[in-house]
């Protein structure tokens, strides 16, 4: 599942990465993305063999715990298969890092999630945004487009984050952890 928030106005926002990195996974696995239920655009399919939906909530980033609990609820999901893709202003542009579990970090979004879900215990995958500027306000920043020199590398780390989710599909959230959370991406 990939976090945003709908409308082109925040689409190529650094809020929105993980809907852009869930859109790419679904264009490498040939997911169409069309279905409208639980709160959000889905599709179904599979990721590196392996039978999967794909969500991007359309409830906005900060009550994303309702599509995602609304799908988990439907689909079944066991902690360890639901895996979110969000930005992070802790992370330099385009560092990734993976974690099982743990706190929302002061993301609104995995926050509501956290609370409708009643459990912490998912897989993160934290796409790097960076800070604003010393006494900017994160908000605004978050929700603006990422700037020239961010851009011309941005298609490549999310291919990046794409390889990251089918190698925890694939080989499991700790041998994708010490294989991503070691790099250092970005320009």
């Amino acid at each position: 599942m990939g976090l945003g928030n709908p409308g082109e106005q925040y689409a190529e926002t650094r809020h929105n990465i993980g809907f852009m990195v869930v859109r790419r996974l679904s264009e490498v696995c040939g997911m169409s993305l069309k279905k409208k239920g639980h709160q959000g655009l889905y599709g179904t399919g599979r990721v590196v063999g392996e039978e999967a939906t794909l969500l991007l909530p359309q409830t906005f980033m900060n009550l994303s715990g309702a599509s995602v609990t609304s799908a988990v609820k439907a689909l079944a999901v066991a902690p360890e298969d639901l895996i979110v893709v969000h930005d992070d202003i802790d992370q330099p542009f385009g560092a990734l890092r993976i974690r099982l579990g743990g706190g929302h970090g002061g993301h609104n979004g995995i926050r509501h999630i956290c609370q409708a879900l009643g459990w912490t215990d998912f897989i993160r995958i934290k796409f790097g945004v960076g800070r604003p500027q010393p006494g900017g306000d994160v908000a605004r920043y978050v929700l603006s487009g990422f700037a020239a020199a961010e851009r011309k590398t941005l298609a490549p780390l999310i291919d990046e984050a794409v390889r990251a989710v089918e190698t925890i599909v694939k080989r499991g959230p700790q041998l994708a952890m010490n294989e991503f959370n070691r790099r250092e991406i970005g320009p």
